[in-house]
């Protein structure tokens, strides 16, 4: 009986180490067991699975039926055709993806009993007219969009309370502003900043609430750098803004001002964000940008209305200097648009061989009379007296003696002794001249009827005061 046991326990032993090597028993599991079921059909890479087996010692066309029943049953196959001879497996048909051809390999390699596998699958290329997954990708982003909804509609909703709330603080500041700055423009700008920048802290809210902080920070970064290339690609439009702000803040002229900006003089009509419009003494719409304006020196004649004005004129080298400064003085002492504060001057400019030149100074009130016309009456009425006076006016190249020919001199008669002895008056002012007030309301008058450049923008400029006389 001892013997019998030994020997019953030496035949398993030999058995269990014999099957494996045989090809007997291997990976032998039940019927319906997980690795006879064909893979569920899914996307992505598929998993193999370690060994198909049909039984032991199995035939061609057991093999040959059980890989197609499973190829057939993913579904990944286009007519799936399976061929075995001899242990070698034929693999024939269509794939839809490269993977699912290197599966259909793998699952008919550790099928059991198998020596080879030859795959001669095919995989299908996709057609240039599929909308599949155009079609599925609209799909998905409908999906998010009827997602995002809610968050979407409360982001507008929170946009809107912030963009009111930015026009009333806007509005609130250039009240408070007013009081504090006297450029109007410079208090639109601070007031508008001021709102924007809420408007920037309620879009910040908005992106962090819908998880967009990137973005968030991204806006307002790229605010700055887009503040930046703006500025440097408008920048003379920039440069004519600020000078306009500083224009309005310093107040170089008023309204209606006589001023020389550069080489242009006129009368002072608007000042825009862009530019300065002056008409100046002929009657034209000149415009000058603002930035020109505030880099270049600007006389202002209407601030302090005593204008200097200055002639010359020359003499014979043998007359007498002292006389005839005494007769100009005289000239300029009666004439009524030359003012006696400060007093008029004649001096000496320069001497040569012949002749002594001499230069006449004296001030007018420019804005009562034209400086032009009273220059004109004051250079006549010089040379006339001048004349009376039987003084020598002379060129660089001669002297003209403007007393003529001496005569010799016969007892008067009595018709001539009734002549009066002195010569007429020459008037102040003739008829070409017209009469010397200035030309400053004839220009305005014409300007009002004129069509003004910048009309339809704000004018920054203060109006001009009204004098005694416009009182």
């Amino acid at each position: 009986m001892r013997n019998r046991r030994y020997s019953m326990r030496f035949l398993k032993l030999a058995l269990w180490i014999l099957l494996p090597i045989m090809g007997f028993g291997q990976n032998v599991q039940p019927p319906g067991s997980p690795t006879q079921q064909a893979p569920k059909k899914e996307e992505g890479t598929p998993t193999t699975p370690q060994k198909i087996e049909v039984k032991p010692t199995a035939r061609d066309d057991e093999i040959k039926s059980r890989l197609e029943s499973i190829l057939n049953a993913t579904g990944w196959f286009k007519n799936p055709s399976v061929r075995v001879r001899e242990g070698v497996v034929f693999l024939e048909g269509f794939a839809k993806t490269k993977e699912y051809k290197t599966w259909a390999e793998q699952l008919a390699t550790n099928t059991q009993d198998v020596s080879a596998v030859v795959n001669k699958i095919e995989v299908l290329q996709p057609s240039i007219w599929n909308f599949k997954p155009s079609l599925t990708a609209l799909k998905h982003l409908w999906t998010d969009f009827v997602g995002i909804l809610p968050s979407l509609f409360f982001a507008i909703f929170i946009l809107l309370i912030t963009w009111g709330v930015s026009k009333g603080i806007s509005k609130l500041s250039k009240n408070l502003l007013s009081c504090k700055l006297p450029s109007p423009l410079l208090q639109k700008v601070l007031a508008q900043a001021i709102g924007f920048v809420v408007f920037l802290i309620g879009l910040y809210i908005v992106f962090k609430m819908m998880g967009l902080t990137t973005i968030a920070f991204t806006i307002i970064g790229g605010t700055g750098v887009l503040g930046i290339i703006l500025g440097i690609a408008f920048r003379d439009i920039t440069e004519n803004l600020l000078a306009s702000i500083f224009l309005s803040i310093h107040h170089p002229f008023r309204s209606g001002d006589l001023v020389k900006i550069g080489d242009v003089e006129g009368y002072v009509q608007r000042l825009t964000i862009r530019s300065t419009v002056l008409i100046n003494l002929s009657g034209n719409h000149v415009q000058i940008p603002n930035a020109t304006v505030y880099k270049n020196e600007i006389i202002n004649y209407t601030v302090n209305p005593n204008r200097s004005e200055f002639f010359s004129f020359e003499i014979d080298v043998v007359e007498d200097i002292p006389k005839t400064q005494e007769i100009v003085l005289q000239v300029l002492g009666d004439h009524p648009a030359v003012l006696k504060d400060p007093e008029p001057l004649v001096l000496v400019q320069d001497i040569t061989r012949s002749l002594i030149q001499m230069r006449v100074y004296f001030w007018l009130d420019g804005s009562k009379h034209s400086w032009i016309k009273v220059r004109s009456s004051v250079i006549r009425l010089v040379k006339s007296g001048l004349q009376q006076r039987h003084v020598i006016l002379g060129t660089d190249q001669h002297s003209i003696d403007v007393r003529g020919p001496i005569k010799v001199e016969t007892a008067p008669s009595e018709k001539e002794e009734k002549k009066p002895a002195k010569e007429p008056a020459e008037p102040v002012v003739t008829k070409a001249e017209a009469d010397l007030s200035s030309e400053s309301s004839e220009i305005e008058e014409q300007a009002r009827g004129s069509r003004t450049p910048g009309k339809g923008e704000q004018d920054l400029l203060k109006p001009q005061e009204p004098t005694e006389e416009n009182k």
